[in-house]
């Protein structure tokens, strides 16, 4: 049995996103799931079986000594994308399961620095005081996967284009403009037809990823913001009603007129929910889309430990909300079948699971950055090499 609660109040999704319901199972659901015949703690041993030394195999054949399961927990950001990824390695490598929890980057970073699972994930890089918490003897790389925008989405069925100025949405979210009818809002959007009706605002109740990135922003451009409010994974929301993940700000934005809310991209566009234009530190207002957020990342230079914060980027053309999303892998696991299982994971999200991307509304990681993330994840198991240069994920040969 497969479960699924993180969009079981969310049929739109389940119907534009089915690849969710076949690859997520949580650890919420209890027992009774079918997995793969692997009993094992994160980090630790796998049966049965260890990993033997690897030597060169076709495509589809990966000796891991046996089944083995990952499960991963964090940022529900990429959570379509990664259910999608991990179908397309099982189908790939059935011997390799891989259960990931959409429980938030908060939750995520909390479960992956105590150990529960065998991979994080997170739309903000872990801070280094985050990082002293991990175990020495595991260690921690901070792997970016993909990219992608958040949008500020909104829920009025007489505007079908809002374009909205930096001042107008701080004072948005810090409740001082409560109305749809406001002039500031009027103003930016002359001959719209504006409602005279309340705004709501629809912000996360969990610990959030997205949260820390669209608060960072927000502090960045608002000096009232970052007095009054600041930025973090979960913040005292001036005003607004909470919903839990990606998910629940869709869904809640759906079915709540006059709302706005921040969400993921790709969210909002697979459940058809419009979002506004937004003004950018070069004072133009930018659809975000794919290629904005190309260009968001063209102005950024990942640093060596690749971590980097977008909080304005520079750039006529840049969409102004834009991260990374990390999945947090440890430098050593303890059973070498579960690192070498870990590297063949990433391997395939940066080879066959960027074509996935854009059709998800995600962003492929740029070459340079690949390179550079298959680099640093190469180090994890001494019996698996990484290929992605020009490669869709042969990387079976031993070091």
């Amino acid at each position: 049995m497969i479960c699924l609660n993180f969009v079981n109040n969310l049929p739109r999704v389940m119907r534009v996103l089915p690849a969710l319901a076949l690859t997520l199972s949580l650890a919420a659901c209890g027992g009774g799931s079918e997995q793969a015949s692997t009993n094992s703690t994160p980090g630790g041993e796998t049966t049965p079986g260890a990993a033997k030394e690897a030597t060169a195999s076709s495509p589809g054949k990966l000796d891991l000594g046996g089944n083995v399961s990952l499960t991963g927990a964090g940022a529900s950001f990429p959570a379509p994308l990664y259910a999608t990824w991990f179908q397309g390695l099982n189908q790939k490598y059935p011997n390799l399961q891989v259960n990931y929890q959409s429980v938030g980057s908060g939750a995520g970073v909390e479960q992956f620095t105590k150990g529960t699972v065998d991979f994080g994930a997170s739309d903000v890089g872990m801070k280094d005081e985050e990082i002293a918490k991990v175990p020495a003897d595991k260690g921690v790389i901070l792997l970016p996967m993909t990219a992608g925008s958040i949008v500020l989405a909104y829920n009025l069925s007489d505007v079908p284009e809002l374009k909205l100025p930096r001042a107008v949405y701080a004072d948005i979210l810090l409740g001082k403009i409560k109305s749809w009818d406001d002039a500031a809002i009027a103003k930016a959007n002359p001959g719209a037809k504006l409602p005279k009706a309340p705004i709501t605002v629809v912000h996360r109740s969990d610990g959030s990823g997205t949260t820390g990135v669209f608060t960072k922003h927000l502090s960045a451009i608002s000096p009232e913001w970052k007095t009054k409010i600041g930025d973090g994974k979960t913040v005292n929301w001036a005003t607004g009603i909470g919903a839990k993940g990606n998910e629940g700000v869709t869904a809640s934005i759906s079915q709540t007129a006059g709302s706005i809310g921040y969400v993921e991209y790709g969210y909002a566009k697979q459940n058809n929910l419009k979002f506004a234009t937004l003004e950018n530190k070069a004072g133009k207002f930018v659809v975000p889309n794919e290629q904005s957020a190309s260009k968001t990342l063209e102005a950024v230079t990942l640093p060596a430990d690749l971590r980097a914060f977008i909080t304005d980027p520079e750039g006529a053309d840049s969409y102004p909300i834009v991260t990374y999303t990390w999945i947090l892998a440890y430098k050593k696991y303890s059973d070498p079948a579960k690192a070498k299982a870990v590297e063949a994971m990433i391997e395939y999200g940066l080879t066959e699971g960027q074509k996935k991307a854009v059709e998800l509304g995600y962003v492929p990681l740029p070459a340079n950055v690949i390179q550079k993330v298959a680099a640093a994840a190469d180090a994890i198991s001494p019996d698996y090499k990484i290929a992605v240069g020009g490669s869709t994920g042969s990387g079976n040969a031993a070091k």
